[in-house]
């Protein structure tokens, strides 16, 4: 098995972690009755998921066989409001990492399918922490506030919401 293809069947298992790990931090925000906090990691999760099934379709597509890891444990309980955010942005951090890691591995091995397919998650790596890294500015600026976080995330448009029409297939169809 090549380093890519390594690289690339453990991101199914780091992608469906991440899933796992903004739904948790959706239903803290959910259970604190912060309905647009709660919406946007719930969607965020969703996005997590439609990722993990685009590199399963890209395993079945290239014939490379596949099997689906079980998940890290999640992060339930916070300190603060702040914090489930935070991970979330170290989180994005890490991924962009992996997603670099797996675009070089490719290159170095002269797999110019698997080098072109990482192109799309790089750039969607370049929105996810920017937008988290906003959302990180704007809760530490609302100082407690949270109904001013809650109407920014109202108003404002954070991410692409999982929409892009150049995104890869996801097996079964993004959700």
């Amino acid at each position: 098995m090549s380093s890519f293809d390594e690289l690339l069947n453990t991101q199914i298992g780091n992608e469906f972690s991440a899933s796992q790990q903004y739904c948790a931090i959706a239903v803290w925000y959910d259970n604190r009755d912060l309905p647009q906090l709660a919406r946007h990691f719930y969607r965020q999760s969703l996005e997590e998921r439609n990722h993990a099934m685009m590199l399963v379709q890209y395993r079945l597509d290239r014939d490379l066989g596949i099997t689906i890891p079980g998940v890290e444990p999640v992060i339930n309980d916070f300190k603060n409001d702040t914090e489930p955010i935070a991970l979330a942005l170290e989180q994005e951090k890490r991924v962009t990492s992996q997603i670099e890691a797996m675009f070089a591995a490719a290159r170095a091995e002269n797999d110019a399918l698997g080098e072109q397919f990482m192109l799309w998650f790089l750039k969607e790596q370049v929105e996810e922490v920017a937008s988290m890294s906003t959302l990180l500015t704007v809760i530490k600026r609302a100082d407690n506030n949270l109904f001013d976080v809650e109407n920014y995330l109202a108003r404002e448009s954070t991410g692409d919401g999982g929409v892009d029409p150049d995104a890869p297939a996801a097996a079964g169809g993004a959700l």
